[in-house]
């Protein structure tokens, strides 16, 4: 009688996991992340270093993930990758197909090496279809920033 309680609550212990796990698998198979525009296709995360602001030219400031599908929100991935500590100036944007935009971050982070943050997520307005989403990071609000390296990504959401 003892062995089979503890069968039954073991039984009912290992549905319960299942179930949460398949819980989490489907939560997590509702985001995808986003290809960078101009990316080699290669990876979705980019790699950068803040750069100092140019008389002639552009900085690489910007970098633009492409929509490739219709998502009801996005997640926005910063991390620190340099080995000093530094202050990020990042600011983000869902840039929409009717060339209208909505800035959803303007901040300056402080983040110990190797770590970062999630942004959102963000949930798209009413009537608007995002085309992009846009991360600054740069060092024309604080350029104590320059030289500091990180990695971005962003994903949609349904």
């Amino acid at each position: 009688m003892r062995t089979t309680g503890f069968t039954t609550a073991l039984f009912g212990l290992s549905v319960g996991l299942i179930s949460l796990e398949a819980g989490l698998s489907g939560a997590q198979a509702g985001c995808n992340f986003l290809p960078p525009v101009g990316g080699n296709g290669s990876s979705n995360i980019v790699k950068k270093r803040v750069s100092r602001e140019k008389l002639i030219g552009r900085t690489n400031w910007n970098t633009d993930f492409a929509v490739n599908a219709p998502y009801s929100s996005f997640k926005l991935f910063f991390t620190a990758d340099s080995t000093a500590s530094g202050t990020y100036p990042v600011e983000a944007f869902l840039k929409f197909t009717d060339g209208s935009n909505l800035r959803v971050v303007k901040e300056s982070m402080t983040p110990p090496i190797g770590t970062g943050r999630q942004f959102g997520p963000f949930t798209v307005p009413q009537g608007k279809q995002v085309s992009q989403v846009n991360f600054k990071i740069g060092a024309g609000s604080d350029p104590n920033s320059t030289g500091f390296s990180y990695r971005i990504s962003v994903q949609g959401c349904n």
